[in-house]
């Protein structure tokens, strides 16, 4: 049975995991915007080549900080977002949810900075 919390409250969890952010991160987040949806669209899931079953927490999409050059300028803002109702399927009580969001912001913050998924696994072991 998925959690139940009201908007409010799951907006609240996701700007404190923002707000946690450690500053010398925080502090190079530059063009960047988090927003919340409920689900990924059908062409967010087609384009990570989800399967039936699999879930998606949260999805950074933008240019990593890696792959800007000198000609990076005038574009949108890169976009991270945590999806409310995956996570609300998955986690067993608040305590859990506040700490699976917690994880989804550093993991897409993670890429931002240019880490792939490797190289966050092996950080998060740590």
């Amino acid at each position: 049975m998925a959690l139940d919390i009201l908007d409010e409250e799951f907006e609240r969890i996701v700007t404190a995991a923002i707000d946690g952010i450690p500053e010398r991160y925080a502090s190079n987040l530059n063009n960047l915007a988090f927003v919340i949806e409920n689900n990924p669209s059908e062409e967010q899931r087609q384009q990570l080549h989800l399967h039936d079953g699999q879930t998606l927490f949260g999805l950074y999409q933008g240019i990593p900080l890696t792959e800007r050059n000198n000609n990076y300028s005038g574009v949108l803002p890169d976009k991270i977002t945590i999806f409310k109702n995956p996570a609300l399927a998955a986690a067993k009580n608040t305590q859990e949810l506040n700490s699976m969001i917690r994880n989804t912001v550093w993991h897409e913050v993670a890429h931002y900075f240019g880490l792939g998924h490797g190289r966050i696994y092996e950080l998060e072991d740590r």
